[in-house]
């Protein structure tokens, strides 16, 4: 394993430390780091479930960086410990030992994937601060950790109208790892059990049964 990530400027190791740094206060503050091909996939779980009586909903977070093409790797490491090389601005240092999350085992598909529909991404800033609302007024004084656990395994896995059924989570992972710039309309697709949101900047996944009553995706240009 490489003890750092080379990337093909100083802007694009700016953005894999600003991922991590979103990162690191979210679900358990893994990053995995997956690369192949030219291409990094960072992904990171801002809700996971921990036990069988936990109802968090599985909801992922994935950015794609250009990176080193001859670099090949699966790992996963704190998001916290990941830190700007000291002699090249290109470069992110890595922690010298990796984790086990039991979310990183679990393994969104490649490929299979449907258009089912789009969400404003006005609706999914809109709900995630609502969540965030929900979540402190529901949280007593002095909360210990599986009290806390329990208030946003509640809030977060709650299907929610406006995102068409998809967990409220969908929106806070949206959100909280800055996906959400802007007016764009977010794009949904479907593979198995797996639906995904698409944003410019990133792409959250949920893990659930597939959801029905999707808006249509809108068709552009001529039918002919």
């Amino acid at each position: 394993m490489s003890q750092r990530l080379l990337f093909p400027d100083a802007d694009a190791a700016a953005d894999a430390l600003t991922f991590a740094g979103r990162t690191t206060p979210l679900g358990d503050g893994g990053v995995r780091l997956q690369a192949a091909g030219g291409t990094l996939a960072m992904t990171s779980a801002p809700l996971a479930p921990r036990g069988l009586l936990d109802a968090s909903p599985t909801v992922l977070a994935l950015r794609a960086l250009p990176i080193d093409p001859e670099l090949v790797c699966d790992i996963v490491v704190e998001a916290s410990a990941l830190a700007k090389s000291d002699d090249d601005p290109r470069a992110v240092e890595l922690p010298d030992v990796g984790l086990s999350p039991a979310w990183a085992g679990i393994a969104p598909p490649r490929s299979g994937w449907e258009a089912v529909g789009s969400i404003p991404a006005a609706d999914l800033a809109s709900r995630a601060q609502y969540g965030i609302a929900a979540v402190a007024e529901s949280m007593p004084a002095d909360p210990g950790e599986d009290v806390v656990r329990a208030v946003r395994g509640t809030v977060w896995g709650a299907p929610d109208e406006l995102l068409h059924g998809l967990p409220l989570g969908t929106a806070f992972a949206a959100f909280a790892l800055g996906f959400i710039v802007g007016e764009e309309e977010a794009r949904v697709l479907a593979s198995g059990p797996w639906t995904r949101v698409t944003l410019d900047r990133g792409h959250v996944l949920v893990r659930g049964p597939v959801r029905t009553g999707l808006t249509a995706v809108r068709r552009t240009g001529s039918s002919g």
